[in-house]
Formats: structure tokens, sequence, C-alpha cells
């Protein structure tokens, strides 16, 4: 693991603004993370914080897969976290546990959440739970009562890593 040069860490807070606004890549991507690159490419793999894997950049698209530990340095420093899924506080359990969210338990989500982009799930306190992939869009999540809503890549409990009570944001939509 190396620090990023400056290129590199261009294109990583590039990519986090392109992906989940304005000012959270430079949020994410610190001066004092640490990159690992492919042995056959040279291309940046795993980025690091403190010895924690917060984010995967994907080779075939080119987006970040963000680990528990990257949703806590996004929700401890971003005012308006983006991409918030709120689930019912009953199934907290399961999904830190690597359950898949249904639509059924969504409360509320981020109206600007589409189909395929990485969704952080936080239970009504707002309690870290898991990240995952957004199945749906808010508006299906909220008013479908059935199917995936989320498919949960892992959950706190699978990371080894406990939920930090977080703000919700005003970009959140109640269920109305």
């Amino acid at each position: 693991m190396d620090p990023p040069d400056k290129s590199q860490r261009r294109k990583l807070i590039g990519v986090g603004n392109y992906q989940f606004g304005r000012a959270v890549g430079a949020v994410l991507f610190k001066r004092n993370v640490l990159i690992e690159c492919s042995r056959k490419t040279g291309r940046i793999r795993h980025i690091y914080l403190k010895g924690k894997l917060i984010a995967t950049l994907r080779p075939k698209d080119g987006y970040l897969a963000l680990t528990p530990a990257g949703a806590s340095v996004i929700l401890d420093n971003v005012k308006q976290a983006p991409n918030l899924v709120v689930v019912d506080s009953t199934v907290g359990d399961a999904i830190r546990g690597g359950g898949d969210i249904f639509a059924k338990h969504v409360v509320r989500a981020d109206r600007s959440l589409r189909p395929g982009e990485e969704a952080i799930v936080i239970d009504e306190q707002g309690g870290l739970l898991g990240v995952g992939s957004a199945v749906l869009s808010r508006r299906e999540m909220t008013s479908f009562k059935r199917g995936v809503a989320v498919n949960l890549r892992r959950g706190i409990d699978e990371a080894g890593s406990e939920g930090a009570p977080v703000r919700t944001g005003k970009n959140l939509e109640s269920d109305e």
C-alpha cells in the first residue's frame, strides 16, 4: 500500500464527487489514504484509511464500492449524507448480519437514489447497518410492499465494525 500520487488522488476525488455529490470525494479521500493497485494493470483497486478498507474501485465500471468503514466516514463528515436508505428498526439485526432490504421495511430514502447506485443503509435512530446496491428508485422503495429494495453487499456485523449514530440529513423524504 502506498499513498496515491497527485493524479490518482484527483481521480479518486473526481469519482467520489461524481458518484456521491459535490465535496464528498475530498471528505472520503483525505491526504492520509493509502491505495493498493493491481499488479497486472497498475490501476487502483483498494483504498484504505487508517488501516481500514473504505472502498474498492470497481474495474468494470470505474465506480466506488463502499465498505461500512467508508460509509461511516461519509456519515461522520458530510452534513447531508448522500444515498441514504432508512429502514424500520425492527429489522436492524437481520440487516447487520447481511440480509437484503425489502421494500416493505424502507421508511424513507434519498430522493436522488436510483437503481444500481451505492446505498448507505441506516436504522431510524441513525445507526449504520450496512452498504449495498439499490435495486429500486426512492419512489418504488417507499411505495412497494414486496420485493428487494437494496442488495446488501456487507452488513456491519459482517465487517466486524459497530454502527455509529449519524444524522439523517434534509435530503430524505418521509412516506406520504
